[in-house]
């Protein structure tokens, strides 16, 4: 479910504001008898501004961004850590995907090097081995990072079954050197 929007008040502020002083400015602009050149200048300036603040308040309309609908993943909970790494190299990879689990948007992350997969934390896919498709090995051929905003847009998602299926999004990254 959507959150709603807290500031939706605000973003249609502009808009009303702009109308009721337009408005103002029309009547009062009908009800004086003579116009003096001095009136006519204000009015005129009084229209621009209150038409700026309507483009304002429909830009904002438009601009901002709304979250996308977040849902819940369909996996086990787990930990898992490859046994025959340092502890060092442990304790770093736990420490990292516990920041990015607590601190983000973030809830399965899978860290693959060199063949093998080092680390499975958050929710969990139902497959733990990790098999380079398309996507993924351009990511690890042309070491650039790669953000799939809409995993289900795109058709080699079938690659990613080792994350949880209803994964909304996905960032590969290459990672420095691991001992």
């Amino acid at each position: 479910m959507a959150k709603p929007d807290q500031y939706h008040v605000i973003r249609r502020l502009p808009i009303v504001v702009g109308g009721i002083a337009g408005t103002l400015l029309m009547i009062n602009r009908l009800l004086t008898p003579m116009l003096t050149d001095s009136q006519a200048r204000s009015d005129a300036l009084g229209i621009i501004l209150s038409a700026l603040l309507i483009l304002t308040g429909l830009l904002w309309q438009q601009v901002q961004a709304r979250s996308p609908d977040a849902v819940q993943l369909v996996g086990e909970e787990g930990f898992e850590l490859a046994p025959d790494l340092s502890e060092t190299v442990q304790t770093e990879l736990a420490w990292m995907s516990h920041l990015l689990l607590t601190n983000t948007a973030t809830r399965s992350i899978v860290v693959w090097h060199q063949g093998r997969v080092l680390l499975r934390r958050g929710i969990l896919g139902k497959t733990a081995e990790v098999k380079p498709g398309a996507i993924l090995q351009r990511v690890i051929d042309k070491q650039k990072p790669v953000y799939l905003v809409n995993l289900a847009l795109y058709p080699g998602r079938i690659e990613f079954d080792y994350l949880p299926e209803n994964t909304q999004g996905v960032i590969c990254q290459r990672s420095g050197r691991v001992p």
